[in-house]
């Protein structure tokens, strides 16, 4: 189902137009209010799209350095809500709403959970947290705006999860996939089978995962898994979000304009080569963001999409950049180690990377888990058993070849790699 068949299907040339026309507004707001950007924009003229790529970028940075709110564009009487980022790179991104804003981040929810199959009259749990968080929110807002009912379950007590999926019976599920993962196996550990719960979706998102943890939702749930993407200081989720087709997502760019750059030159890229996500807001009030880095690695594509939306779309995030791995002069991304594991079917997908640095090279250990099956046949779990022992080979040789690089591969016992409640932790640096 498409959500706003209007806005979601314009026509190339008329989509042109309307986010030149919003841009060129977004560009004076800024100037008019927030003196950061009235030093870094003022006196610039946008007459068409490509001028963009003439203009400074906003990083992250930017956004502690003016903590807490220095790149806001509105009075603090006009702000509805507040959100952050968690802070554990430093000061946390106080991000800002007006009532305006928040009826957009409503709206382009809306477009990427209906897109993903949710209806007026489901029952949605969500399994997102809530609080500065932007994703359980997000997520209660878009479906509220739907006509959904809204089990606001949020993060962790995996006991209360199990037992409101048994007795709500929900159409749909939301969260980080290695949560919802996790209390899926929780409940496959107690006897029962996800599957029997009924869900026709699930929707996931806040941390980059790939077509394996997609196929092991799908297997675990019984259901079509979708990815939806956001950052806080864009809007939250509802940036982008998969249709049906699954072939990219869809970027709301009514909304929010994006480029792809060569992340070492600064270069704008074309369409399908891999670089850093860079976004402009087009309808943001309490803080536009004119060439926002968002960090995050994918490529654009402008090619149709059966869907008939008529949208830019943007690959799975492949990861961020400042998330890559330098192991032995190779660039890692923890993704292309995951994609890897997770088809081979005697693993589980939950896995963890060991940088140790401490050497003159920093080395790599690739921790995993074994699937049940194959401890059964080992008559429980010995390292040392020569069905571990092959596998180990086997795994280590697979990782070898995709990755160009010689890791440490350890299976461990299960149950050892840490669950999380939020967003997987999958890079541990010594």
């Amino acid at each position: 189902m498409i959500w706003n068949a209007e806005a979601e299907t314009l026509g190339r040339a008329a989509r042109a137009r309307l986010q030149l026309a919003r841009l060129r507004e977004t560009i004076g707001w800024a100037v008019a209010h927030v003196a950061f950007h009235r030093e870094r924009l003022g006196g610039v003229e946008v007459r068409r799209l490509d001028d963009l790529a003439r203009l400074p970028f906003v990083r992250k940075t930017d956004l502690r350095d003016h903590y807490p709110f220095g790149l806001f564009a509105v009075e603090p009487g006009e702000i509805a809500r507040i959100h952050a980022s968690s802070g554990t790179k430093g000061k946390p991104t106080i991000v800002g709403y007006t009532a305006a804003d928040l009826n957009v981040w409503r709206e382009v929810m809306a477009r990427v959970m209906a897109a993903a199959g949710a209806r007026r009259g489901d029952l949605l749990h969500i399994a997102f947290g809530y609080g500065l968080f932007t994703g359980g929110l997000g997520f209660h807002d878009g479906a509220e705006r739907i006509g959904m009912t809204v089990v606001p379950v949020s993060s962790g007590n995996t006991a209360r999860h199990q037992l409101l999926l048994r007795d709500l019976a929900p159409a749909g599920i939301c969260g980080t996939p290695s949560f919802v993962l996790h209390i899926a196996e929780t409940l496959t550990a107690e006897g029962e089978n996800p599957r029997t719960l009924g869900l026709r979706y699930g929707m996931f998102g806040a941390e980059p995962w790939t077509e394996g943890m997609r196929a092991s939702l799908e297997n675990a749930l019984g259901c079509p898994a979708y990815d939806i993407y956001g950052l806080s200081e864009i809007i939250g989720p509802g940036v982008a979000g998969e249709c049906e087709v699954r072939d990219g997502l869809h970027i709301q760019d009514d909304h929010f304009l994006p480029e792809v750059i060569d992340p070492a030159t600064d270069q704008v890229l074309g369409p399908g080569r891999e670089g850093e996500l860079v976004l402009t807001t087009l309808t943001k009030r309490a803080l536009p963001l004119v060439r926002y880095r968002t960090g995050d690695v994918t490529t654009l594509t402008d090619a149709p999409c059966p869907c008939g939306r008529t949208s830019i779309r943007m690959a799975r995030v492949k990861g961020r950049s400042d998330d890559m791995l330098v192991i032995k002069g190779v660039n890692l991304y923890p993704s292309e180690v995951e994609a890897t594991l997770l088809a081979i079917e005697e693993l589980l997908p939950h896995y963890q990377l060991v940088v140790d640095r401490r050497a003159t090279l920093a080395t790599l250990e690739v921790r995993v888990e074994p699937a049940p099956a194959l401890v059964e046949r080992c008559g429980g779990f010995d390292a040392a058993h020569p069905l571990i022992v092959g596998l180990r080979q086997r795994v280590a040789e697979r990782l070898r070849m995709a990755i160009g690089l010689s890791v440490q591969l350890t299976i461990v016992a299960p149950q050892t790699i840490p669950r999380s409640e939020g967003k997987a932790v999958r890079v541990v640096e010594r």
